[in-house]
């Protein structure tokens, strides 16, 4: 692929990264996709054969790049608790961003979790790392650590599934549902340190 080609890629992933992140993958067409890169469909559609496609290059390109900024933080020099705080702020902010990244996530590893696995070394990453050992070494008696790890992950990825249930049942506006996820950067560490630490309660 020339330069030209790989520069066209990158307008083309950027605009409708954007898009995506403003309107949703349903309600985004190519047409406007490629309106906004400043590229005729034509190369749209050469470039990414589909809508569907092109959306996977701008995730899977989001969730690499996460992940290899995430095995830093997991393998800093800082203490376990500083790691809990930088790991859900990091992908509080990230889910922000892409709020369409969790589904786009659960459908890969549905349906090609081989590929999706190995393909983000995820056991080099969740099962090597100094944050992992740590969490396994603090986990209580009786409590297996793997729902510890559940319950950080779906504490913070769930309120981003839920969105629309949210906004429907409790009025949440955008710029609320943005407050409500700045207050949990505070309480998903707090809870899953009260967890870690039972007999401070």
């Amino acid at each position: 692929m020339s330069e030209k080609d790989i520069n066209t890629a990158n307008k083309i992933k950027e605009a409708a990264g954007t898009l995506f992140t403003e309107k949703g993958f349903g309600r985004t067409t190519t047409r406007e996709i490629a309106t906004a890169a400043g590229v005729n469909l034509a190369l749209v559609n050469y470039h990414f054969r589909s809508k569907d496609e092109l959306f996977k290059a701008v995730m899977m390109e989001t969730v690499e790049s996460f992940v290899k900024q995430l095995r830093v933080l997991l393998n800093n020099e800082k203490s376990f608790d500083e790691k809990l705080d930088e790991v859900v702020n990091n992908y509080i902010d990230l889910l922000l961003v892409r709020p369409d990244l969790p589904i786009f996530m659960l459908s890969e590893l549905r349906n090609n979790p081989e590929d999706m696995t190995s393909k983000l070394k995820l056991h080099e990453l969740f099962g090597e790392s100094s944050f992992f050992r740590e969490l396994f070494q603090r986990a209580p008696e009786g409590i297996h650590p793997i729902q510890i790890f559940i319950n950080m992950l779906s504490m913070t990825v769930f309120p981003f599934l839920a969105k629309p249930l949210l906004s429907a049942a409790a009025g949440l506006e955008e710029d609320q549902f943005k407050l409500t996820m700045d207050a949990r950067r505070k309480l998903i560490p707090l809870w899953i340190k009260s967890m870690l630490n039972p007999a401070n309660e």
